[in-house]
């Protein structure tokens, strides 16, 4: 398998199907994990998901498997705190229904549109918002409030844990270097069953077969209006994935099957995810990585890691064992992960090279964080909006409007 050769679909690849969900697997259960969602039915909606994408993509499909968005953690976690879990769900939805729109706008004004719309002064502020806005809580977890055990317990094990997935980023290896946070969660859980933490009681009464625990959505305005504009990371990301397997594989997606069928996919599975009770959707780099590793670029591998997700979902065991794994491990892992989104939207701003001495760039980027992260509230009765959505609309809305010849503040007398 050395060469993209189109879909082939055989039994003898389901091993190596199962290969490439172990790598996804970390990142995959993590962001149930942190948002209160439900482990197995992310499992089965990531199964589903990827599957409804190579509908999508059906001419020319992508060897790349869709699970769980990070980008979405903080939105969701404030959404479930303000309106209930199933208005989130329903935020979740109408994010899907944003990709769709996108995928509409692509197929009929090209793909230069996003790159106008959402310019990286925009994108790049935005996703540092959605790294720092939940901080506080990572530290909180990392610190074990409110936990059973001691403050000084659980800070040894966040360490641990922290100390773990940096190392595996750092000096990783082979299939190592792709799964770092499974490695830390790996390490951290370890350290909490010497530490005597770790509780069974769950695992020993789940059943062996058991149906996921699927939640139907509401549809809460001020949630959706809150969750649609956070699609706008990534949608950047979705771009960005694309690229990156086009690359691997020496094969052009953005022309064939387009970027246009391929945010349809992520839109619907997004959406149709959300439907169960499952997490957003898209497209996983690790995975990605995994390909390059093994050059295993026949896309109905995926199929086959979207098939072993979806009967997973089903082990009740599994999603019980999953659950035990202690605050504190979660917290060391988030005060990583959330930092590293954030820096991610620096690598934006640095890699497209924004001009900060730029009165127009500072006045977007400042005015998206300080409302963001200030949880600035715009209240018109019938809804409100917050968070990082109102900074989202904010950077786009400047954008637009913001005269592109603004004098440089070094240039100012």
């Amino acid at each position: 398998m050395e060469k993209y050769d189109g879909y082939i679909f055989r039994p003898k690849d389901a091993l190596l199907g199962a290969q490439f969900l172990f790598v996804a697997f970390g990142a995959l259960v993590l962001m149930p994990l942190l948002t209160g969602l439900d482990v197995s039915v992310a499992l089965f909606t990531a199964g589903i998901g990827t599957l409804i994408f190579q509908i999508c993509t059906r001419r020319q499909v992508v060897p790349i498997f869709l699970a769980s968005s990070f980008a979405f953690i903080a939105p969701i976690t404030f959404c479930v705190q303000q309106w209930g879990m199933a208005a989130a769900l329903g935020g979740v939805v109408a994010s899907g229904f944003f990709y769709v729109v996108v995928s509409f706008v692509v197929r009929f004004k090209g793909d230069e549109f996003i790159h106008k719309l959402l310019p990286p002064v925009v994108v790049g502020p935005v996703i540092i918002t959605i790294g720092l806005i939940l901080s506080p809580s990572a530290v909180s977890m990392a610190m074990g409030k409110g936990a059973a055990y001691s403050s000084t317990t659980s800070l040894i094990i966040a360490g641990i844990t922290l100390v773990a997935t940096i190392v595996a980023i750092s000096f990783g290896r082979g299939i190592f270097k792709l799964i770092p946070i499974l490695v830390g969660v790996a390490v951290g859980y370890t350290a909490s069953l010497v530490a005597g933490i770790v509780d069974f009681t769950p695992v020993l009464n789940a059943a062996w077969f058991a149906v996921p625990n699927f939640t139907a959505p509401e549809f809460n305005l001020n949630a959706v209006l809150y969750m649609i504009p956070v699609a706008i990371a990534p949608t950047i990301e979705h771009v960005g994935n694309l690229l990156a397997i086009s690359s691997v594989t020496k094969t052009d997606f953005l022309k064939n099957p387009g970027l246009k069928n391929t945010l349809l996919g992520d839109g619907l599975a997004t959406s149709a995810a959300a439907l169960f009770g499952g997490p957003p959707n898209t497209t996983y780099a690790e995975v990605t990585g995994a390909v390059k590793l093994t050059r295993a670029f026949n896309p109905a591998i995926m199929t086959w890691t979207s098939l072993t997700a979806i009967a997973l979902a089903f082990v009740g065991k599994l999603g019980a064992l999953i659950m035990t794994i202690p605050a504190c491990v979660i917290g060391g892992i988030m005060v990583l992960l959330f930092g590293i989104i954030a820096s991610v939207g620096l690598e934006t701003l640095i890699k497209h090279q924004v001009d900060l001495s730029n009165s127009r760039n500072t006045i977007i980027i400042s005015l998206i964080l300080v409302f963001a992260l200030g949880n600035m509230i715009f209240d018109f009765g019938f809804a409100q909006f917050s968070g990082i959505g109102l900074g989202a609309i904010t950077g786009v809305l400047l954008n637009l409007i913001l005269p592109k010849n603004f004098n440089h503040f070094s240039e100012e007398k």
